[in-house]
């Protein structure tokens, strides 16, 4: 197996759209300054999800679409290791790619671009996104509306929108912070608007067996974040979500104790069921009860959606 020689570059593989150039360059500079002399180079890829922008992503592929060449890079030695928006990678990951390293968790929160807030649509509002969670919970909150599909990054789904493909669109507040775009829409409240799981968060992964490069990673590894999206992906094992179930999930941090409050979705809106749980991080058995609750309270117009391992 390929690992890490201190007497070359680090080569940190990314897509290469300007939000993960920015996420990577994040990586990259928290890199440098835990390891003074470390040079990182960035190695772009075109993301097969960057290919095609007409249909929603969980007709192509779903989350894979977003990792995979990265993937092969990393399993075949071309590059070190991989920065991906953590929201973006699968729940369930090869054995032998590892989440070495989270850097702190960027504003969770979803923008509404276009309005105010939802309130103020006009009935018969064209709500464009392509993300079930946020189709479903809008559709949840305005049922009068309607949801048109849009996909692309920030600039072209801002694009899109001035074009008048629709009349709002929403984007992760995260993404809209790293690209100096702050100041665009109004932030929903999260805990009224629950977020993506992993939403805000940069993972970087490594081959499992690398361990300079995990040795490297773990001094910049953000532990509180790491435990918190943990508990999210955990929890969506465990409801056997994928890219078209609409679930909505956060988890915070409450003294010693992580809160993790989830929301799961029927596509129309129409169905919602909702619960929360406090743990100790370490409290695995936490995640697989809350969907537990989650799924007994759940209409099969929600549960049809997921696939839960055998005895959830």
């Amino acid at each position: 197996m390929n690992t890490f020689a201190p007497h070359r570059p680090l080569k940190l593989g990314t897509r290469n759209s300007p939000l993960a150039m920015a996420q990577a360059e994040e990586a990259r500079g928290a890199l440098m300054a835990a390891h003074p002399g470390l040079v990182v180079e960035l190695v772009p890829v075109l993301a097969s999800g960057d290919k095609v922008l007409d249909r929603p992503l969980a007709e192509l592929g779903g989350k894979a679409l977003w990792t995979k060449e990265l993937d092969l890079w990393l399993l075949g030695g071309e590059i070190d290791l991989a920065v991906h928006s953590l929201k973006d990678v699968e729940t369930l990951r090869p054995a032998e790619i590892t989440i070495a390293a989270v850097l702190p968790r960027e504003d969770v929160r979803d923008v509404l671009v276009g309005a105010a807030s939802l309130a103020d649509l006009p009935p018969g509002s064209r709500i464009g996104t392509s993300a079930p969670r946020r189709a479903a919970q809008a559709l949840h909150l305005r049922p009068d509306c309607r949801v048109v599909g849009i996909r692309g990054n920030v600039q072209t789904r801002l694009a899109k929108l001035a074009a008048g493909e629709a009349d709002v669109t929403l984007l992760a507040m995260a993404g809209l912070n790293r690209l100096g775009r702050s100041d665009v829409g109004t932030p929903l409240d999260p805990l009224a608007w629950l977020p993506a799981p992993g939403q805000g968060a940069i993972a970087i992964e490594c081959r499992t067996g690398d361990q300079p490069v995990r040795d490297l990673l773990a001094a910049i590894d953000h532990d509180p974040s790491h435990l918190a999206v943990r508990a999210e992906r955990a929890l969506l094992a465990a409801l056997g979500g994928n890219c078209h179930s609409p679930v909505a999930v956060l988890s915070t941090w409450q003294g010693e104790l992580l809160m993790l409050e989830a929301a799961l979705f029927s596509p129309d809106g129409a169905d919602k069921v909702a619960a929360a749980h406090s743990f100790l991080p370490g409290d695995t058995t936490a995640p697989p009860q809350l969907a537990a609750r989650l799924l007994a309270g759940a209409s099969a117009a929600i549960t049809m959606h997921f696939d839960p391992p055998d005895g959830i």
